[in-house]
Parts: structure tokens; sequence; C-alpha cells
């Protein structure tokens, strides 16, 4: 069956209701960045303090979604592209649940990041691009990825044999390389009040 043969189904209860009985905004904080930038765990800092404060959340981290959702997607630019299709369509749904949802993805291309955005209303997307030199990345290299890289186990690299393109206008921008964890964790979490996602919460030491 054709896809212009299907009819979208409303559920009965709507995002508003939700927010009620949540006592907060829904959301997408997309956290892109070089491998070793440190996007998962600001992801799991900032998830954390959210949760401590009572509100519904779920991170949804590049590396695990390649163990079920996309584990027969490789590294090509295609392959990359649906990747990033596939986790801003499960973002989507999360958000209609009532939850906010905490993205840990390189998605090295502006255009599927921008794609990406267009799924979401207003005050929904929050793009926090967390900036780190290679160097500094490839120095922490906590996974031993860009080892194996430069070693040529692992092809098409981003920022090595694959591109990086960082964001033109995001929400935010972190300067992961200088400030801390709790710091960066904070700006997040402030970001998110500034658009009355949530109320003010401070992150977890």
């Amino acid at each position: 069956m054709s896809a212009a043969n299907l009819v979208w189904h409303k559920g009965t209860i709507e995002r508003p209701s939700r927010a009620v009985a949540n006592q907060h905004g829904s959301g997408v904080i997309w956290l892109t960045g070089l491998s070793g930038a440190g996007k998962s765990t600001i992801a799991s800092r900032v998830e954390a303090s959210l949760h401590a404060s009572g509100c519904r959340t779920f991170v949804l981290d590049g590396d695990n979604l390649r163990h079920g959702l996309c584990s027969d997607l490789g590294f090509s630019t295609e392959d990359r592209r649906e990747n990033v299709r596939r986790v801003g369509e499960v973002a989507r749904l999360f958000v209609d649940a009532g939850l906010i949802v905490i993205v840990a993805l390189i998605s090295p291309f502006k255009s599927d990041r921008e794609r990406v955005r267009q799924l979401f209303g207003a005050n929904e997307f929050f793009e926090v691009y967390c900036d780190c030199a290679l160097d500094v990345c490839e120095a922490r290299d906590p996974k031993g990825l860009y080892k194996r890289a430069r070693a040529g186990e692992i092809p098409n690299f981003t920022g090595l044999a694959s591109p990086y393109e960082p964001p033109d206008h995001p929400e935010l921008i972190l300067k992961t390389a200088s400030a801390t964890l709790e710091q960066c964790s904070q700006e997040v979490v402030g970001l998110l009040h500034r658009y009355d996602v949530v109320p003010n919460i401070s992150v977890l030491p």
C-alpha cells in the first residue's frame, strides 16, 4: 500500500493534556558535535538533573541506537542521513508523548539536522553544538575510535575521512574543551527554562 493512501490517526490524549499532567512541556535537545566532544556525558547529566526534579525524560544516544533501530545502517553519507532521519522521527514521537528528549548524535550534516528541525513546532527543537576542536577530541578519544580510524580500521570516520558541518545558528554553543560538565549541563537546563519547557532547575553536582 502506498503511503499516499494512509490517513494519520489522531490520538485521544493531546500534548497540552500531557503537559498539564507532567507539569512541564516537551521538546528535544539535539546535541551535535564530533566524537569525544562530550555529547553523551552532557546528555546523561542533564537527564539525571531533570529526572531528579520530576521531569519525564529519555536519552537517545547515537551508539545505543545503532545496536537496534539503526543496526542495519553503515557509515556512508546515505546511511548517516537515514540514521539522523530515524532518530528524528523517534524523537518526535517521544515529544508528542510529553517527554523531554535528549539526543546525543554526531549528525554531521547541516541539511539533515535542519530536516529534523522541520518535524517540530516553535520552541520544540533546540540544537546544541558541542564545540570542541578535533585535536582535543582526538586526545580524549574515550572509546579509542580515533586511534582505530587512524589505523584504517574505521572508514569514513567523522572529522578525519568524513566532514563535520558545524551549525550556523544553534540555540546554544557549549565550549566543551574549557567549560566544566556542570557548567555545560546548567546551560542546557537553562535553555529549557528560558523557553518555558521546564521550571528553574539546578543540575546535580
